[in-house]
């Protein structure tokens, strides 16, 4: 099975930052769109950002926008989530995952390929 590699997960203070990275494993990633979905314990692993494989548009959940960032480095085959500003809240389980369909990409059913995961701390 091909997944993808996560990495950059870790313990932060609240209003701290952290950035993810997401790596491609035996595929070309701009081939594909990439979403970040997360879930924290006890809850629905929902939806936090995505890019399409253009890089040209990017799609935030509301409780992110202005604080995460999502960008692409084709050449490098990696996806970042740059996470500013970090709350409680955000903390959970972050996975990245890669698609060729074009929509939607807000819902985690249109993705093929998954991330194991890393796990974002935050402490008040």
């Amino acid at each position: 099975q091909v997944q993808d590699v996560e990495s950059g997960g870790g313990l932060v203070q609240a209003g701290g930052s952290l950035r993810l990275s997401c790596a491609a494993a035996g595929r070309t990633f701009g081939s594909y769109s990439v979403g970040w979905f997360r879930q924290g314990p006890g809850k629905e692993r929902e939806f936090v950002a995505a890019i399409r494989r253009s890089g040209g548009s990017t799609y935030y959940v509301d409780s992110v926008k202005g604080r995460f960032t999502v960008s692409r480095d084709n050449a490098k085959n990696t996806v970042y989530l740059q996470m500013n500003s970090l709350k409680p809240e955000d903390a959970a389980v972050d996975y990245c995952a890669a698609t060729r369909r074009v929509d939607p990409l807000t819902s985690r059913y249109a993705y093929d390929y998954w991330g194991q995961g890393t796990q974002v701390t935050v402490s008040s």
